[in-house]
């Protein structure tokens, strides 16, 4: 596996190092390309580190941000991740990065699919700084176990940046990257706080069937460094 578990004693000292080594990355990426891009994900979980980034210094101005998966609601709403993400990361100093989101005026996510993908392939890839999360399902991105459109999402073939998905046991439709747009990163960091995250985290490193467990996709692979950030 390629990954690297760091263990923190406290959340604001793993938010210290991630913001701390995302902002390197970006700012390479920069000096290397011109631009730079980073994929964030919702929930509560990445807030601090929001907050945190929002006022690093650093060329934001010549990075993109988008998401990793979007619940299929007006960005207005409080369940939207493009609401999360402009209230907590864009502002500040990050006030001047580009955002391209994922929810448009499409009826369904599926029915979304196209437009999103078009937008996505304005984003300079791979990506330099992708970040998941993780459910207590395990679940990552959008990537549901029980989806029906999990095979589809999930299968490196596909030629798909995004796919609509609806799951089992969580409310709205969603948008989700793809798997191989996932890996198509130069660095995913696995963002992941509390002792119960931790111990789906053990479990997941099991082997096992990814499908139980999506964010096993991401841990088995071989392509993409993958650094989980954990504290209590």
């Amino acid at each position: 596996m390629m990954l690297d578990l760091q263990k923190f004693p406290d959340r604001n000292s793993l938010v210290d190092a991630l913001s701390a080594r995302i902002g390197e990355l970006l700012t390479a990426g920069v000096q290397e390309n011109g631009r730079a891009s980073l994929a964030v994900s919702g929930g509560s979980t990445p807030v601090d580190l929001f907050e945190r980034l929002s006022g690093l210094d650093f060329p934001w101005q010549q990075v993109v941000v988008t998401l990793v998966d979007e619940r299929w609601v007006e960005p207005s709403e409080p369940d939207s991740n493009e609401y999360l993400v402009r209230s907590h990361l864009l502002k500040n100093r990050a006030l001047a990065a580009s955002f391209v989101g994922m929810k448009n005026r499409a009826a369904t996510a599926g029915g979304g699919e196209a437009e999103c993908e078009r937008s996505l392939q304005l984003l300079p890839r791979p990506f330099d700084v992708l970040i998941l999360g993780m459910g207590d399902d395990g679940h990552t991105a959008s990537l549901f176990p029980g989806a029906e459109k999990l095979a589809e999402a999930t299968a490196m073939n596909s030629g798909k940046l995004c796919m609509g998905i609806a799951p089992l046991t969580a409310p709205h439709e969603r948008m989700t990257l793809t798997l191989p747009a996932i890996l198509g990163s130069r660095q995913i960091f696995l963002h992941i706080t509390s002792q119960s995250k931790y111990e789906v985290l053990q479990q997941a490193l099991i082997d096992g069937p990814a499908e139980e467990m999506p964010i096993r996709f991401v841990l088995q692979q071989q392509a993409t460094p993958l650094t989980i950030f954990w504290a209590p």
